[in-house]
């Protein structure tokens, strides 16, 4: 089983990944945590580094306890759940762990939702974690 987490290094996403963790576990699955910036060269290079830094800890954890990892920093211009559908259509992911945060419904019709694009156009099941 591979497990795809969208991972950002916020509270719901480190939820998440104790989530993949459990699962991985369970299913006796891999896990690929996707870290994923709209942009590109404009990016500043500090914000890159603490992406970086912040996957290699959550790999690190999910390493030593057994679980086969392989972490990406995406930066192909697309919108976060653009990029997470296509990489889980690519990786072939059977399942996508994301966390959410709670927004007001005008929230969402303003700003729109990566985990509303990632839940309807995804490939494989979806777990939400709040």
């Amino acid at each position: 089983m591979r497990i795809l987490v969208a991972f950002d290094g916020s509270k719901v996403s480190r939820q998440a990944a104790e989530l993949a963790l459990a699962h991985a576990k369970a299913f006796h699955g891999d896990v690929l945590l996707v870290f994923s910036i709209v942009g590109g060269p404009e990016v500043p290079r500090r914000e890159f580094e603490d992406a970086e830094r912040a996957l290699q800890q959550q790999e690190i954890r999910f390493k030593s306890d057994g679980i086969a990892c392989e972490s990406i920093l995406s930066v192909r211009g697309m919108e976060a759940g653009e990029d997470i559908v296509q990489l889980a259509e690519e990786r072939k992911a059977d399942e996508i762990i994301l966390g959410i945060q709670r927004k007001s419904k005008v929230g969402k019709l303003l700003f729109g939702s990566t985990a509303q694009y990632v839940i309807l156009r995804a490939p494989c099941p979806v777990v939400t974690v709040q």
